[in-house]
Formats: structure tokens, C-alpha cells, sequence
């Protein structure tokens, strides 16, 4: 399993994942999900993905050929060179991604594994706004709006908590990276499958260039400190929750079991 998130802020992109492709008693393998192209000067792409590694790495793979076919040809192949609009690229990816599933789905099918792989794509083309879709396995897409500003994908519902209570496109890059760290981090602690060294990269508008891209080892100091700092507070701030009314009254009187059920 794994876990990739993207924040969609007013001064940029915040794309962060974990890197576990597989967890058990004695067998952990790491693959970075955390994909950036930059086939041009004027646009950057970083793409996160989830699903069947195998079907992950041949749409890479189908991108890069792309990509060096366009470059060394006056043919004007479909490419993230060609797209002039984000969504086009979305759309690119998804039709890409859609292909090599379809290549490979009747084989994997009859053994029992799904070749679907999810996607979330980021980045910025000169003259458009910078933004983040996430392009279903069928290779259709949607774009994360100010009304929900983060995308996740894989093993989402433990690290949504965090992201619902503070995720708003007016935080910092900064601020935006640290939360998703945090949610990360929350993940790896319900759910083993997901797990460090964790991958973020941080986008500055109109840059068309990667303002950071860190890498979070499990002991990592950073990642420490945002783990030990996060939890701590939480434990914190328990105890000063507000109390139940019959708390304020002293001892309540004592229900005996059949009078509950009455």
C-alpha cells in the first residue's frame, strides 16, 4: 500500500509520499512515488502514484519515451511537451496510464492482482496557473478546487483529519509542508503499509522550478521533531477538553445495569 497527498495553496504546490511498496514481518521493499519531469523551461510536472508498482514504472517509462521521441522529432507526439494547458496534461497522463493497463490488465487479472495505478499530477505551464489533478486508474481526472485544496491518494482516511481541520489555500508552502508531513506520519502509525523514507516536494508559484524536495528518512531529525512536537501537543491539549456537565456535580449517582436497560 502506500499514501500520496498534494496541497493545492495560493503561493504554490506542497506533493509529498510515503515510499513502502510492501510490508510483512520480514519483507519491506521502498520505491520513490514522487516523479518530476521538466521536458521544457517554461513547465514543470511532478506526478504521485499509488497502485501496481509494475503499471506505475511502465507509465513512467511511457512518459520519458515520449518525451525524448518529441524532443528528437518535428512529429508533435503527444507529450507533457505538447500540452499547452494543465488539464491537457492530465489528460495525456490518464490516456497513458489507461493504455498500459489495459496492455496488461487480462494477464494480471487471471492471477489475482489489479493493474491499476491512481495518480495525482502537479505542477505549472508558463502563462496558466499552477494546479493538481487527480487522474483516476479508467484515466479520467478532476482538479482540487479552494473549497478542497488537498488530493490524496492510497491509504487516505488516516491521514485526513489533519488535512480537513487546517488544509486552506491561504497557508504557507512552509506551513503546507509540515502538514503534510503530519499526515504522513499519522498514517504510518495506524496503517504499517505505509511507512518512511517520505518524499516532499515544494513548489513556488510562476517558479517552474522545485523550491525544495526533501527526503525524511525514519530518523530523520526533521521528522522527528514534527512527530515527537504533533503528538505531544495533542496529549496536551487532552486534558484541558471541556468536562461533562455531571462532572461539575461531583460523584454521579451509580446506575445500576437494569435500570440502564429500562
Amino acid at each position: 500500500m502506500t499514501y500520496c497527498l498534494g496541497l493545492a495553496l495560493d503561493e504554490g504546490l506542497v506533493m509529498a509520499a510515503d515510499s513502502r511498496t510492501n510490508a510483512g514481518i520480514d519483507y519491506v521493499t521502498t520505491f520513490s512515488k514522487l516523479h518530476v519531469f521538466q521536458p521544457a523551461p517554461d513547465r514543470l510536472f511532478v506526478l504521485l502514484s499509488a497502485g501496481n508498482l509494475a503499471t506505475t514504472q511502465e507509465v513512467m517509462n511511457r512518459i520519458r519515451r515520449d518525451l525524448d521521441q518529441a524532443q528528437s522529432s518535428a512529429t508533435a507526439r503527444p507529450s507533457l511537451l505538447t500540452a499547452g494547458y494543465l488539464f491537457e496534461a492530465a489528460d495525456y497522463v490518464g490516456k497513458v496510464s489507461l493504455e498500459v493497463q489495459r496492455q496488461h490488465a487480462p494477464a494480471l487479472g487471471a492471477s489475482g492482482v489489479s493493474a491499476e495505478t491512481t495518480l495525482i499530477l502537479g505542477g505549472q505551464i508558463a502563462g496558466q496557473p499552477h494546479g493538481l489533478y487527480l487522474i483516476y486508474p479508467q484515466g479520467n481526472y478532476f482538479a482540487a478546487s479552494p473549497e478542497t485544496c488537498y488530493l490524496q491518494i492510497g491509504e487516505n482516511k488516516y491521514g485526513k483529519p489533519a488535512l480537513d481541520r487546517i488544509a486552506v489555500p491561504s497557508l504557507s508552502l512552509e506551513d503546507g509542508a509540515r502538514l503534510c508531513v503530519v499526515s504522513l506520519d499519522a498514517t504510518s502509525r495506524s496503517n504499517v503499509t505505509v511507512g518512511p523514507p517520505y518524499e516532499v516536494a515544494i513548489y513556488a508559484r510562476d517558479s517552474l522550478t522545485l523550491t525544495h524536495r526533501l527526503k525524511l528518512t525514519a530518523d530523520h531529525p526533521a521528522l522527528r521533531a514534527l512527530s515527537s512536537s504533533w503528538n505531544q501537543g495533542i496529549r496536551d491539549i487532552f486534558p484541558g477538553l471541556p468536562r461533562f456537565d455531571w462532572e461539575a456535580m461531583g460523584d454521579a449517582p451509580r446506575v445500576e445495569p437494569s435500570q440502564r436497560l429500562a
